[in-house]
């Protein structure tokens, strides 16, 4: 029966497994720019890259979902913005039929315009972004308010539900992006009712009531205020949504470096080993090669 490989021939086959298994690690290492390639290079390293990747995956995503929330609260900030100012020519239009100066055929015509605006402030109120009406509450597919021009009663009832959306900040909390066209338009307090302002001076100066007209517009400038707090609403959100995007933008990068230092091989290194290991592999073929090699006829004779 034949022996197996003696001790030394043996160790000399270890040793070359060694080294082309070394060098087969070095080599997929460069080919996939990769460290890690399965768990049993690095056991302990794995809950921490799933760990990474799927904060990296939540955090690319609310980036994304506060990409959408900005187009949506920068309209929002427009409108309001359009809004306040359309409100300062209410207040313009009132001072000058309320004064004593003006005719019953000048408030007529003052209050026709008061109309017009009204239908403005309806049409802010109906602001959309990607076909989403940002002032409807959650049913953003529903025009919050209707204006039928020759009707008793041509402003609709809010037909949009409560806004109950929250922006997700990429540190965990939460904030709300959104009011209401009633919140903002058709407040539940008279005194603060943008809606119920402009009808009740529009319909004071078509019946020529000086009386109510000046009351009218005495309430104006507490609807103006309310106005200017919702539009201020709007540009704080717009600051925390900036101030999401960056915490955001930093923790992503944070992340990607934590993945990098978790994942990524060192290629100057891989490709370092690639080469020891050929020239280790060639050294070794070549010291085998001048063992001097023992013959059947080296026991004879």
């Amino acid at each position: 029966m034949l022996s197996s490989l003696d001790p030394t021939a043996q160790q000399f086959l270890n040793e070359l497994n060694r080294i082309s298994d070394g060098m087969a690690k070095a080599q997929q290492r460069v080919t996939t720019g990769l460290k890690i390639t399965q768990v049993s290079d690095a056991p302990a390293a794995v809950p921490l890259i799933l760990d990474a990747r799927a904060s990296l995956h939540s955090t690319v995503q609310t980036l994304s979902n506060l990409g959408r929330i900005k187009n949506e609260v920068d309209t929002g900030e427009q409108a309001l913005e359009s809004a306040v100012q359309l409100f300062d020519k209410v207040q313009t239009l009132g001072a000058q039929g309320a004064t004593d100066l003006q005719s019953a055929a000048g408030r007529a015509d003052i209050a026709q315009q008061l109309d017009s605006i009204l239908q403005q402030f309806v049409g802010l109120a109906g602001s959309s972004v990607e076909g989403r009406y940002i002032f409807s509450g959650d049913t953003d597919q529903q025009v919050p308010y209707t204006y039928t021009a020759g009707q008793a009663v041509p402003l609709s009832a809010y037909l949009g539900s409560a806004s109950t959306r929250l922006a997700q900040h990429p540190n965990g909390t939460t904030f709300a992006v959104a009011l209401t066209a009633q919140q903002i338009f058709d407040s539940a307090a008279p005194a603060t009712n943008v809606f119920s302002a402009v009808q009740a001076l529009s319909a004071a100066l078509n019946a020529n009531d000086s009386v109510a007209i000046q009351t009218a517009v005495d309430g104006l400038s507490t609807v103006a205020q309310y106005l200017n707090s919702q539009l201020a609403f709007y540009g704080n959100t717009q600051n925390k949504v900036a101030d999401a995007t960056e915490f955001g933008n930093t923790l992503q990068v944070q992340l990607h470096t934590r993945l990098s230092t978790l994942e990524d091989a060192d290629l100057t290194q891989s490709i370092l080993e690639m080469t020891q290991g050929q020239t280790q592999q060639q050294a070794a073929l070549e010291s085998r090669a001048r063992l001097p090699r023992s013959t059947l006829f080296d026991f004879l004779g």
